[in-house]
């Protein structure tokens, strides 16, 4: 499960693009911010996660949020502004796994890599899936989660909603905010469509619906997601805050629970929350990693990452593109010393005793967060060069890093 949400700049407070996305997961699927730098290629094919396919002479820059063990990602930015991410969505169009395919996240990653603008980005992935499909396994454990992808895209100065069912695909323009999550949202209301005939989908029963939602949608797994209401959770707030969309209030709409905070604990977490806390069969995903990315049309855009589960229970790191980011440490399968293992430690350490301890961690984080971005500005608005901005970003990493060790400290001490 995944939720997206994106405001222009004309619904922004100020006057940048303003996007963010959670990544839900499986728990124990440790997350990875990785840095890939602009690079020429001399090898005629790319390895993606389950398949290679042609590689092109040149990649640009991205900074990317992904699952440690896939090739793709969930999430990300390039150098040239332009920002993706990926929901899972439920549809009629059978799997042929025989031949896997590229995944949702490979087909994210390679429009990054590729992409120029927003709509180019766009047209990437819709002529990959032609080529390649997406028959392919999105679990990480659980090897028979299969499902088709949605993505909204955007750069500085626009956004797209493409939504796609096997090889068959919809896509619209944003014309002021828009979110997704894991349904189909387009019916007739597409700028463009393209369907196909894979699997008898459009015989008998689908043969006399137009929509894209309507032809497409599966019943069952979509209304089990939730989906619907984790839209409308982001949708709301997207209307409500029209004018005063900025990272701070982004941050806090991806931190919601399906309960008030004063009620909340993650054993009472349903598929409805948008900060994801798993519980069981029905509820089986972790928001894992998550992103808020402010886009400039004019000097070093600000891309906000957690690189660890749990919003309500996290800060986000500032990038910058332009520099190595030498100072990450990826995690692996199993707990490590990496930030996201950590975390995910003592985020056990505090769901023990959440009722004592969930606010004055909650206050602490807020005051360090509310920091970082108040010198992201301060930065900007000096015109800081890439070296500088690079140096703010480990500084953060190693800050949190230390962070988190001395709160593992202090609670395993008490």
């Amino acid at each position: 499960m995944c939720d997206s949400l994106v405001a222009l700049a004309n619904a922004s407070k100020n006057g940048n693009l303003i996007f963010g996305k959670n990544s839900d997961r499986e728990p124990l699927e440790a997350h990875e911010i990785l840095w890939v730098p602009a690079q020429k290629h001399s090898s005629q094919t790319i390895k993606c996660t389950f398949i290679e396919i042609p590689q092109v002479e040149e990649t640009y820059e991205c900074i990317l949020s992904k699952p440690f063990q896939m090739w793709g990602a969930e999430m990300g930015v390039n150098e040239n502004n332009v920002c993706i991410g990926n929901e899972a969505v439920f549809t009629n169009v059978k799997f042929d796994k025989s031949n896997p395919g590229l995944t949702g996240m490979d087909l994210l990653r390679l429009a990054l890599e590729r992409g120029k603008s927003a709509e180019e980005a766009m047209e990437i992935i819709i002529s990959l899936l032609q080529q390649f499909g997406q028959n392919a396994c999105g679990g990480y454990q659980n090897k028979s989660f299969y499902y088709h992808n949605s993505f909204l895209i955007a750069d500085s100065e626009n956004a797209f909603i493409l939504e796609t069912s096997g090889k068959s695909w919809a896509w619209k323009k944003v014309t002021s905010t828009a979110s997704i999550s894991n349904i189909l949202t387009i019916e007739e209301d597409y700028d463009q469509i393209y369907l196909t005939d894979e699997n008898q989908t459009f015989s008998s029963l689908f043969a006399q619906k137009s929509g894209f939602k309507s032809r497409f949608s599966d019943i069952l797994f979509t209304y089990f997601g939730k989906g619907d209401k984790r839209r409308a959770c982001t949708s709301n707030f997207l209307q409500e805050n029209q004018g005063a969309i900025d990272v701070h209030s982004v941050i806090e709409i991806l931190r919601t629970h399906n309960l008030p905070d004063t009620e909340f604990h993650p054993k009472k977490a349903n598929s409805e929350s948008i900060c994801m806390h798993a519980t069981g069969l029905t509820n089986p995903s972790d928001t894992t990693g998550s992103m808020v990315a402010e886009l400039r049309k004019e000097g070093f855009s600000s891309i906000w990452l957690s690189g660890t589960p749990h919003p309500c229970l996290s800060i986000y790191l500032p990038f910058y593109l332009g520099t190595s980011k030498s100072f990450l440490v990826a995690p692996t399968c199993n707990p490590d010393k990496s930030l996201w293992w950590k975390a995910k430690e003592l985020h056990s350490f505090i769901d023990q005793n959440r009722q004592n301890l969930f606010f004055q961690i909650r206050e602490e984080l807020n005051t360090i967060q509310n920091r970082w971005i108040q010198q992201d500005q301060e930065l900007l608005a000096a015109n800081s060069n890439k070296s500088i901005l690079n140096s703010f970003s480990e500084d953060c990493y190693k800050e949190y890093q230390a962070w988190i060790a001395d709160k593992l400290t202090q609670l395993s001490n008490q």
